[in-house]
């Protein structure tokens, strides 16, 4: 009698136990999965998608907790994830490729593009004598260290076979571009065209009136540019977490293309002492000149042309003379974009 009274209070025990730690063991079950993104720039219009995603608690159905970070250049996302310090960024993909071709087992991964059009440029003032890529020997461009022109810039010189040597290249602070390049201190500057268009109008600067723009897809330079990017830890170790990231962000994009102003009411909401008027013109743009590839009619938001990337890696190759070819699996991944019938493009234009 004596060992069944014992054996009955440990199950007492043991079932009062369970009961005081089940609420713990449920949350555990049940956290989020916190994750850290560095975006392309700071907080502006075209980020509208991220933080409508956000607010529609889109990321927290998923069951992430994600912390969206101001970025200093497209091409420095690919360095903040490779090295640990974020999971997911939003940044350049040829800057990806670049990194994959030394480092293939570190590089972040593309899983769902966003724009599908190069908007790399060199802007010069409309008085200026340089009209073509040729007339930019012996002068001085300037740009922030991380931006994706310059950063392609030897790429786009190769392919113009023009002497850059003869050419100035200075590194300068985001803020102080379109004043310098207005005020005829340096010759061109590098940029996003749509970063330079409306950082000028915000400098009081009508860029209608005093901007000319050297574009680098009008040069053989197809190329696909910003991408959302996660390590390639956080997809060996978490897919099913990628999937809800992408699924998530998948639902923003939609809903901005859908409701512009919805997104800006988000931009707004995280940055409150923008510029509306302009960050809404800067996000019909966006929408306009980078992500209205036509090929978006046949794969569908995120997703890329097999093809069209596998070229686009050949050219970042050969323009930057690197040593190894990364395979397309190492550049973008496909696998965790959502259903077709979810992505189609022509739902929202």
């Amino acid at each position: 009698m004596y060992l069944l009274n014992e054996c009955l209070k440990i199950s007492l025990w043991r079932c009062l136990l369970f009961v005081l730690l089940l609420p713990v063991w449920s949350a555990y079950a049940h956290a989020d999965t916190p994750l850290r993104m560095v975006l392309n720039w700071s907080y502006q219009g075209p980020q509208a998608w991220f933080f409508l995603a956000q607010e529609r608690g889109y990321f927290a159905e998923e069951g992430i907790d994600l912390r969206l970070d101001q970025g200093s250049g497209s091409g420095a996302a690919v360095g903040s994830v490779a090295s640990g310090t974020y999971d997911v960024g939003f940044g350049d993909i040829n800057a990806l490729i670049n990194y994959a071709s030394n480092n293939p087992d570190d590089a972040p991964v593309g899983v769902y593009m966003i724009y599908t059009r190069p908007p790399f440029t060199i802007a010069v003032t409309t008085d200026s004598d340089i009209q073509e890529p040729a007339d930019l020997e012996g002068k001085t461009i300037a740009g922030p260290a991380n931006d994706g022109a310059l950063r392609l810039f030897p790429a786009f010189a190769s392919l113009t076979e023009i002497d850059t040597d003869s050419i100035e290249i200075m590194n300068i602070e985001p803020r102080l571009r379109e004043q310098m390049l207005n005020r005829g201190q340096v010759d061109a500057v590098f940029g996003f065209v749509n970063t330079i268009r409306f950082n000028a109008m915000l400098a009081g600067i009508d860029p209608d009136e005093r901007l000319r723009f050297i574009s680098y897809g009008d040069y053989g330079m197809d190329l696909y540019s910003n991408s959302v990017m996660v390590s390639r830890e956080l997809i060996d170790e978490n897919p099913e977490v990628v999937h809800g990231l992408v699924r998530a962000i998948n639902r923003g994009v939609a809903d901005v293309l859908a409701d512009p102003e919805a997104g800006m009411d988000a931009v707004m909401a995280q940055e409150p002492l923008i510029n509306r008027e302009v960050e809404t013109a800067r996000l019909a743009a966006t929408i306009e000149d980078e992500m209205n590839h036509p090929e978006l009619a046949d794969v569908g938001l995120g997703n890329i042309d097999e093809n069209r990337m596998r070229e686009a890696i050949d050219i970042v190759v050969a323009a930057y003379g690197l040593s190894h070819t990364p395979e397309l699996e190492t550049v973008f991944s496909t696998d965790f974009l959502p259903p077709e019938e979810e992505r189609i493009y022509s739902l929202y234009e």
